[in-house]
């Protein structure tokens, strides 16, 4: 049965006692070896079953090197010293395991899978309830991932994902990576600009993006992190819309943790959930890349397992087209219903990589085909899996995103997912999203596609407001400036707000939105340069109401997802005193630790005194209930960065 985005996510094995097992390592306090003294160790923890360990330790005995093992099972040590070693695995509930022996060759990677056996059991764990959580959780585990596995396809045929470092061995495609460059949105005054407008962003790649490049064991490019999007990433328990509009609006004020003295305004947006009985019936046409650069395990083998998660959810009511292109553009799959599954899973299987990218040509034939089935009061989706890489096709980009403009006029969206590594085109897709009213993901694993296609499967296909504008009026009485913090291609003009002929942003089914703003007191100053008098008039200087106590008011426009007619408007005032408590605290304080652990990668000069120490404290303040361990994974990630951090700056500086 096709889900909205009101179902629960699921658990994670990953969630698993991960403050526990991977703490934050100091790093280590002597500087390390010449590179040309030590190498490197990479592998995976496994189950005797070939299962992985998530949330493992591995140290290298008689030294302060440890890694974390990710929700694959994949570790990496950094700067070994040569020679023989004896590597330690710790996981929850059981008992040290060793494996002596292990040689690490100068300027090498030693290649080492580490198997926990069954007799690992920690016996002095007393807790019998701790023991049977253990248990039943390992069940679940190996439950959910038969799930996962294609019915007609053995997991152990499929590929597994890129070993962490497989990124940096690919050094010659490094630069095939596209990223649109950003600039740090600036702290502006509230005289010269009191009007801050932008569209919402529901997309949520890059944190996906930036997790596999931790996980691979290297940092992100400063422009590979939008802020917006690791911090949208994450579920918030803001309030149910109660009301005609079809989400609420949640604002609080608390102190900014990485600048003394400045405050934070969260605007959060929380959608309608729909029940699956009640979403509409959808029109979906996949448009596959099947050229010669999605042959790799992490893209046409995962985009295949993916898909088959998304078929399963269909119903009687909703159709499926298949498109693929390479040397040329051709329908495998001519409109089917969702009772025939195993004919949609049929031509599935059968897809292979091969050829060059006319990409631009299956989107026309998808589009083609989206048109001639239109379901006109249903969801009419293209949905495009790709790396990106459009080298054949359509002249120009601008030609590609004017038919895109056009065809979601006519009521058919499109939703991007980006694949692979080495090759991903990211500033592409995500613009190709944004103009097809649709959202932009990237799947690294089979676990990021369940989250997609499954838990927030609502979100991702059905529409409850679009064209979703936000625009935020400073109060100069008791604010001097103001930052938003991300949204840096999402900006729009004032006039833009009250213009319903410019595009604004989508909000799925159980979507929610943050937005995040510094902002410094009346009487204070960031110190940033201002402008020289004018000549010709004198300056605009608004006069200010002394009477009003609030801060600001946040504002948005929307419309329906379908039919005309002019925008609708929300608005909200916040005043000083509008303090976050209970849950609405704890996701504050998580969002403002996912924000600074953007500011922290990007390296922005507006992080002040941020710390991986500071950011970790946070997160762990706002874990709450955690449905799915996605926040307790994030803070794994943190320790990941951190540890990172020295190697790169050490490198940068040739030291």
């Amino acid at each position: 049965m096709l889900r909205s985005g009101s179902v629960p996510r699921p658990w994670r094995f990953a969630a698993l006692a991960l403050l526990a097992v991977v703490p934050f390592a100091p790093p280590p306090a002597a500087a390390p070896e010449p590179a040309a003294a030590t190498g490197s160790v990479q592998g995976r923890v496994l189950f005797p079953n070939g299962d992985p360990v998530p949330g493992a330790t591995v140290l290298v005995v008689g030294t302060s090197l440890a890694s974390g093992t990710d929700r694959r099972g994949f570790y990496r040590l950094e700067q070994v010293p040569a020679g023989t070693w004896t590597l330690r695995v710790t996981a929850f509930g059981r008992a040290p395991f060793d494996r002596a022996g292990v040689r690490v060759a100068a300027g090498r990677v030693t290649r080492t899978d580490l198997v926990l056996m069954p007799a690992a059991v920690d016996s002095s764990i007393a807790d019998a309830g701790a023991l049977a959580t253990l248990r039943r959780d390992e069940a679940r585990r190996r439950t959910a991932q038969e799930a996962f596995a294609p019915a007609r396809t053995p997991m152990a045929a499929v590929a597994a994902p890129p070993a962490p470092g497989g990124y940096a061995a690919q050094a010659g495609d490094f630069n095939t990576e596209e990223y649109r460059h950003i600039r740090d949105n600036r702290f502006l005054t509230v005289r010269a600009n009191p009007l801050s407008t932008f569209a919402i962003d529901v997309d949520a790649a890059s944190y996906a993006n930036v997790r596999r490049f931790l996980t691979q064991g290297q940092l992100p490019p400063a422009d590979a992190v939008r802020v917006e999007e690791l911090v949208n990433y994450f579920p918030y328990s803001y309030r149910a819309p109660t009301g005609e509009d079809p989400f609420s609006l949640t604002t609080a004020v608390m102190p900014a943790p990485w600048a003394r003295g400045h405050q934070l305004v969260l605007v959060g947006v929380q959608g309608r959930t729909i029940e699956a009985d009640h979403l509409p019936p959808s029109n979906l046409v996949f448009l596959l890349d099947v050229s010669g650069s999605m042959e790799s395990p992490d893209k046409l083998p995962l985009v295949k397992r993916a898909f088959r998660l998304l078929v399963e959810q269909l119903r009687p009511q909703d159709r499926v087209a298949i498109v693929v292109y390479a040397g040329a553009a051709g329908v495998v799959l001519p409109p089917t219903t969702g009772s025939e599954k195993a004919t949609i899973l049929d031509a599935i299987d059968r897809l292979q990589a091969g050829g060059s990218t006319a990409g631009g040509e299956g989107i026309r034939l998808a589009y083609r085909l989206a048109r001639e089935h239109l379901m006109p009061e249903g969801n009419n989706r293209v949905i495009l899996a790709t790396d990106g890489d459009f080298n054949v096709g359509v002249s120009s980009e601008g030609d590609l995103v004017r038919m895109i403009e056009q065809e979601k006029r006519a009521g058919i969206y499109l939703t991007v997912l980006g694949f692979g590594t080495g090759n991903l085109k990211d500033a592409k897709m995500e613009a190709l999203a944004d103009k097809g009213n649709g959202h932009y993901a990237y799947v690294d694993d089979i676990l990021e596609a369940r989250k997609v296609f499954v838990q927030e499967l609502g979100a991702t296909l059905v529409t409850i407001a679009k064209d979703v504008k936000v625009q935020v009026e400073f109060n100069p009485a008791k604010v001097a400036e103001y930052r938003l913090v991300g949204y840096e291609n999402r900006l729009l003009a004032a006039e833009d707000f009250n213009d319903d002929t410019k595009d604004g942003g989508e909000l799925g089914a159980g979507h929610s939105v943050t937005a995040i703003y510094e902002i410094v007191p009346a009487g204070a100053s960031t110190g940033q340069p201002g402008v020289d008098p004018l000549k010709y008039q004198d300056a605009p200087a608004a006069p200010v109401r002394g009477g009003s106590d609030e801060l600001l008011t946040v504002k948005l426009r929307y419309q329906p997802p379908m039919g005309g007619g002019p925008s609708r408007l929300v608005q909200r005032a916040v005043r000083p005193g509008d303090r976050a408590d209970g849950t609405t605290l704890g996701d504050f304080r998580f969002a403002a630790a996912v924000a600074e652990f953007g500011m922290l990668l990007r390296q922005s000069e507006f992080r002040g005194t941020a710390s991986w120490e500071q950011v970790a404290t946070l997160a762990r303040q706002g874990l709450g209930a955690d449905e799915g361990g996605y926040r307790a994974e994030f803070v794994r990630l943190v320790g990941v960065a951190r540890s990172l951090a020295p190697v790169e700056e050490a490198r940068a500086s040739g030291r």
